[in-house]
């Protein structure tokens, strides 16, 4: 017969949201189970925002290298060795990886099963032959890449993000299929390390951001010697000597692209295979498990988390879901997520971030009650200095003043984006953030000259300079 645990919290997959709900039930003395089919630390430490980050740290160290000239700096050959950058890729992983370890989760008293859980039951979970039962168990199994169906695509070779860290040396001629954030992102980092770079998107890049701020990233990208492709069709692949061709079309006509590797980075679907949900009670569709304000499945002992759940799909939501399961699980206090202000960053050369509603969005919502202020980091005096000064800080308000939304394009903009994120959570009114004072010199004084804008029309206005004239009189 199977063992049976008998246990408090059963979680499911060992991403930073499961890992997260399980430290803290261990913590609070609550009998945990952590089951993991594969590598602890899920996609972002394997495969996702750690490679990719470390990766795009060595394309912009190569970069800066080249680019000291107008510093006075004169730059050398900024040779890219592949051993050295794979190797940094690889280390970096490995250098976090302890913090997510079986080892160091078994320490806090969790009981981790390196093994696929599958719901056999409205309560029940199989792992390796042995049976859990739990109060609660909490699905955490994340997403993996989309790979459309395209047509060739199952005889050609092509990497995506859980398979492009492992190549050895930088690629002569990537093609990628997408351009959301992680082929902008690959796209830049391999452009910087010496790859030639071909970004095939079928509507334009990075679709969720403000137009305007993308337009700043896609000049530099385009700067960088990037053939964006947008508004295109891949209609097919083959592999070819050497390599891989992709054919596309645009405009009624068909033409061929040729390179030497083919990315596909056409967005990501939730890892539901093989969990059993129907033995569970638990509803699904193609975009993930469905979801109540409180993580909730139609099985309301059993929560879903993070990329498994649908909506927006960034580590920092599953760590953000994590604490709403802890509070509905541990604490019994009826929790609900609040999606209006999670930010979100793309990490190119400038960063791209974005925090709340875009212009786009809140003009729909309300209108011409919308208020749009910015300033550009060309009047920044640290990114002059710094000769960052592509880029600018856009605010999105209502009528009154409320920050709706904030989005930057410019260097260091993830770091920038975090007031405006609390001012769009604490719905602030823009004065708030006009009245701080920002340490020169500072690319943060491009956020509160942003905000001042708001008060520009209203304080040099004829009625106020009228006022200034009377009260002048009065000695």
């Amino acid at each position: 017969m199977a063992d049976t645990i008998n246990t408090d919290i059963c979680v499911i997959g060992a991403g930073s949201g499961g890992l997260s709900v399980a430290y803290v039930a261990a913590n609070l003395g609550r009998p945990t189970v952590l089951l993991e089919r594969d590598k602890m630390g899920g996609d972002c430490l394997n495969y996702g925002c750690v490679p990719s980050k470390a990766l795009l740290a060595a394309g912009h160290s190569a970069a800066a290298a080249r680019g000291g000239r107008p510093f006075g700096i004169m730059p050398g050959t900024a040779e890219v060795s592949s051993t050295g950058v794979y190797s940094h890729v690889r280390n970096t992983i490995a250098a976090i990886a302890p913090n997510d370890s079986v080892e160091r989760y078994e320490g806090f008293g969790v009981n981790v099963i390196q093994a696929a859980g599958r719901f056999v039951g409205s309560r029940e979970v199989e792992a390796d032959g042995t049976r859990i039962t739990a109060r609660r168990f909490v699905i955490a199994t994340g997403s993996g890449p989309f790979v459309p169906p395209i047509s060739g695509l199952d005889t050609t070779p092509y990497l995506t993000n859980e398979t492009v860290f492992d190549l050895d040396a930088v690629p002569s001629h990537l093609i990628i299929v997408g351009g959301g954030p992680i082929g902008i992102e690959m796209a830049q980092a391999h452009r910087q390390l010496g790859a030639r770079v071909t970004v095939l998107e079928m509507a334009s890049i990075l679709p969720n951001d403000d137009p305007e701020l993308v337009a700043v990233l896609r000049g530099q990208l385009t700067d960088d010697g990037i053939d964006l492709r947008e508004g295109v069709k891949v209609v097919g692949t083959s592999a070819e000597a050497g390599g891989v061709a992709v054919t596309i079309e645009a405009d009624g006509t068909q033409n061929k692209i040729a390179g030497s590797h083919l990315l596909i980075a056409a967005g990501r679907r939730p890892h539901l295979g093989g969990l059993g949900l129907d033995a569970a009670g638990i509803a699904y569709d193609q975009k993930g498990i469905k979801v109540d304000a409180r993580l909730r499945t139609t099985n309301k002992k059993v929560f879903a988390i993070g990329d498994v759940a649908g909506g927006l799909q960034f580590t920092h939501m599953a760590g953000y879901h994590a604490g709403i399961v802890i509070k509905n699980a541990l604490f019994r206090l009826p929790a609900k997520q609040d999606t209006s202000a999670i930010p979100w960053v793309t990490y190119t050369a400038p960063e791209l971030a974005n925090v709340g509603l875009t212009e786009a969005k809140a003009r729909e919502q309300l209108g011409d009650k919308v208020r749009v202020v910015s300033w550009p980091f060309a009047e920044n005096d640290r990114a002059i200095a710094e000769r960052q000064t592509k880029g600018l800080v856009k605010i999105v308000t209502n009528e009154r003043g409320r920050v709706l939304g904030a989005g930057i394009v410019g260097a260091h903009a993830g770091e920038l984006i975090q007031i405006w994120q609390l001012a769009v959570q604490k719905k602030m009114k823009i004065g708030t953030i006009a009245n701080t004072v920002a340490p020169y010199p500072t690319l943060s004084e491009a956020s509160k000259r942003a905000a001042g804008q708001y008060f520009t029309p209203s304080l040099f206005s004829d009625r106020t300079r009228a006022v200034v004239r009377f009260l002048s009189k009065l000695g």
